[in-house]
């Protein structure tokens, strides 16, 4: 009897847990609701790019601080595209993210953004990037290390920044 009350305990402690966790989600995109819908993915065929691992969108400068409303903190398997109409990410499971090339402010390798930090200080690619008059932070991780740095400078080279 002590065994079952021990298990049935420890099963109520973690239904606890997860329904906590569900309701911050819920309450999270219930709090950013007003973004507005993401532009749509161009029809260019199917261009594919770099393979790794969409982690997630953040709001720029606070790297916890995930979006949770139009599936940009779901973390998924995608690749990367890059082409002059700007980023295309397609994921695996969730809606493809597009960010046109007028909206990128910036990028950067980091060690981490909310759902994911690495080892090495450059793992994660990170697109700066203006949406709906809010700065936000996109991750990226590229597959092999060394996509990163010619990743990097391509999208570098689309904003025009120097890098």
């Amino acid at each position: 009897m002590r065994t079952f009350l021990g298990i049935a305990g420890t099963l109520l402690i973690i239904a606890v847990a997860y329904f906590g966790m569900y309701r911050g989600w819920r309450n999270r995109q219930h709090r950013q609701s007003g973004l507005a819908p993401l532009p749509a993915v161009p029809a260019t065929g199917t261009l594919r790019g770099i393979e790794g691992v969409y982690v997630a969108t953040t709001t720029a400068g606070d790297w916890m601080d995930r979006i949770a409303v139009h599936e940009l903190g779901v973390r998924s398997t995608a690749d990367l595209a890059v082409s002059d109409a700007g980023l295309t990410f397609h994921r695996q499971g969730a809606a493809d993210v597009f960010i046109p090339a007028d909206h990128l402010t910036g990028v950067r390798t980091d060690r981490g953004i909310a759902g994911k930090v690495t080892a090495e200080a450059s793992g994660l690619v990170v697109v700066s990037w203006r949406h709906d008059g809010r700065e936000l932070d996109t991750g990226f991780r590229p597959r092999r290390k060394a996509d990163t740095a010619p990743l990097t400078e391509s999208i570098a080279t689309l904003i025009g920044a120097e890098r």
